[in-house]
Formats: structure tokens, C-alpha cells, sequence
């Protein structure tokens, strides 16, 4: 993605800075949970920011202080794995076997978590993927693709400057252009007529060439 585009705040959370978007898509290709949206308005990636102006303040999150029925809460991550736990032995309880945290090992745990009912079935809860992972393509970019990409853009400019150093920059061949210095020139030529039958041929004279300013008025025949 553009630098800049996505950072992980000393707290944890990751969010998007919409203004160094460019719209690549990257994001979305490489988030296992489909999570980020391109906007069709300004065609940048947006996703649920945790409130994370609030939390920085040490509010909790906008959806934690308005859900009417308490379902969601915010704390640590130890925090919500105990609460968890509690919810799970009372799901258990009343006939959940499978009850369970949707906490996937693949992508190193989730800063969102979900009890669930039927935690051997994740896919029923809005799709969610069983056994989420990075994308081998993302670690790639990530660990190798991005430094070389990165050092060869570099190596590019070096060699350029040295270039200029030892050669100078480049000219145009003295004379490969009939175009006057605006760039605005047209070449004309005028070629003679052949001669009418029992009239003498005409001289060897090369034909005449001149050039025509379209800013001028065009000349009189």
C-alpha cells in the first residue's frame, strides 16, 4: 500500500489515513476477512477505525457506549479473553456445546472478538472464515518485493545523477527539427509544376523551402 496509507497505533489498533490513499485495492486483496471497502465517492479504502480518537482519550468506542442490550465490550485483550471465557461456560450451560472465542491463530489473533454460539461453524456468522492466513503473496511484498522495489527506485536515481555528472544532459541534434523554438512551426515546401508541352524544362534549381508561422498571417500567392 502507499506509505502512510495504514498505521498501528502504539495501542494496538490499526487504522486507515484516508488523505495517503491512493486507492490501490492492495488492502483489500490482502485482509483475510474482507474487511476494508474502496469508497466509489473518492475512491479510497475506509474500515471501522475503533474510535480510536475516543480510546486515545480513554473513551471506549462509540458502538460500546450506545448498544442497548451491553453485547459488546471493550478492554484489554486479557480482559475480553476472561469475559469470554465467562460467556462461553453460560452458553455451554444452556445447550451450546461448541460455544466459543473466534480469535484465529492463522493471522496471530484479532483485536475483534466473537463469542459465538457455534464456534466450529464461523461461516454462519456473516461469513466469517474458519481458518484465516496471510495472503504468501502479502508476506512476500512485506519481507522481500518492497525492499528491492524500493532499492532498485534508488538505484535509478543514482545512476541517473551520475549520468548527468559524466555525459551532461541530453541535446537535440542540431538541425533534426524544423520546428521554430515555440515548438509551433510547420514546414512547407513548394515543388514546381512540370513543365506544359513545348515549354523548356525547368532550371535545377532545388524547390523553394520556407517555413510558416501559424501566429502569422499566411503569405500571398
Amino acid at each position: 500500500p502507499a506509505p502512510g496509507a495504514i498505521v498501528k497505533y502504539s495501542n494496538g489498533i490499526v487504522d486507515f489515513i484516508s488523505e495517503n490513499c491512493v486507492g490501490c485495492g492492495n488492502c483489500v486483496t490482502g485482509c483475510p476477512f474482507d474487511v476494508p471497502r474502496i469508497s466509489k465517492t473518492d475512491n479510497r479504502a475506509y474500515k471501522c477505525s475503533l474510535c480510536s480518537d475516543r480510546v486515545t482519550v480513554g473513551l471506549e468506542p462509540a458502538c460500546v457506549k450506545v448498544c442497548p442490550t451491553g453485547a459488546i465490550h471493550f478492554g484489554t485483550k486479557e480482559a475480553m479473553h476472561q469475559y469470554a471465557d465467562e460467556r462461553i461456560v453460560d452458553l455451554k450451560e444452556r445447550g451450546f456445546k461448541n460455544a466459543g472465542t473466534y480469535d484465529p491463530a492463522g493471522v496471530g489473533g484479532t483485536h475483534v472478538m466473537y463469542v459465538l454460539q457455534h464456534a466450529d461453524r464461523p461461516g454462519l456468522y456473516s461469513n466469517l472464515p474458519k481458518d484465516p492466513h496471510i495472503s504468501p503473496l502479502v508476506s512476500l511484498w512485506k519481507g522481500v518485493a518492497k525492499p528491492l522495489a524500493v532499492l532498485a527506485m534508488v538505484g535509478t536515481v543514482v545512476g541517473s545523477f551520475f549520468h548527468y555528472m559524466k555525459v551532461g544532459p541530453v541535446e537535440a541534434k542540431e538541425g533534426a527539427s524544423d520546428e521554430d523554438d515555440d515548438g509551433h512551426g510547420v514546414k512547407a515546401e513548394i515543388i514546381e509544376a512540370p513543365p506544359a508541352p513545348g515549354e523548356s524544362p525547368p532550371s535545377s534549381v532545388p524547390p523553394a523551402r520556407t517555413v510558416h508561422d501559424p501566429a502569422s498571417p499566411p503569405p500571398r500567392v
